[in-house]
């Protein structure tokens, strides 16, 4: 479904309802659509291919209302198999933001970690900081680094950048890889 080391999440910050999440490949080409309807209790985001929504790739959902420590299932579509799963610290992502990756038995095998407790404080305590400090994280797979997502200032539009580490064929689901970077586009992103 994905294929390529890397890819840009773009999420326009200024929207009547919900949200739009534009994936791109390195081309620049579309790679995936997400529109997440607004005010809905229990986070359902699906995935597709484009704009159009007909074909659906993925499903993410959330397993609880309170999105504090919920963790996030992520299916595919087409074949129903559970690619694994993405949860949420909540009381570490006070500080700093912290996900674990769990497989599809729910087995915890990795972590996605924002980059420095002390840019972490300084981005929630000071206004406007994001802006000189973008907020970057960090994905392992056991003590491998697997993916870097890197988010790049722009007031209109959250862009968030994957990079896959050539270690990460075989280490991680591109599908899971690429629900993470949507989860920190729309859950992380009502933090800003």
């Amino acid at each position: 479904m994905f294929e390529y080391s890397g890819y840009q999440l773009r999420r326009k910050v200024l929207t009547f309802a919900g949200a739009k999440v534009h994936v791109t490949d390195e081309q620049g080409v579309l790679a995936a659509f997400v529109h997440v309807k607004a005010f809905k209790l229990k986070e359902d985001i699906r995935v597709y291919r484009d704009e159009q929504r007909a074909d659906e790739l993925m499903q993410i959902k959330a397993r609880k209302i309170i999105d504090f420590s919920s963790a996030y299932d992520v299916v595919e579509s087409a074949s129903g198999r559970k690619l694994g799963a993405l949860r949420r610290r909540g009381l570490k992502s006070i500080m700093r933001d912290e996900w674990q990756i769990l497989d599809a038995q729910d087995n915890e095998v990795g972590k996605i970690v924002e980059d420095s407790t002390a840019l972490a404080l300084i981005r929630r305590a000071v206004d406007f900081a994001a802006m000189i400090l973008p907020q970057k994280y960090r994905g392992t797979i056991g003590d491998d680094h697997v993916m870097t997502f890197k988010q790049n200032f722009n007031p209109f539009v959250m862009k968030i950048g994957l990079d896959f580490a050539p270690e990460a064929k075989g280490r991680i689901e591109p599908g899971l890889a690429i629900a993470a970077g949507i989860l920190l586009c729309v859950i992380e992103g009502k933090q800003n």
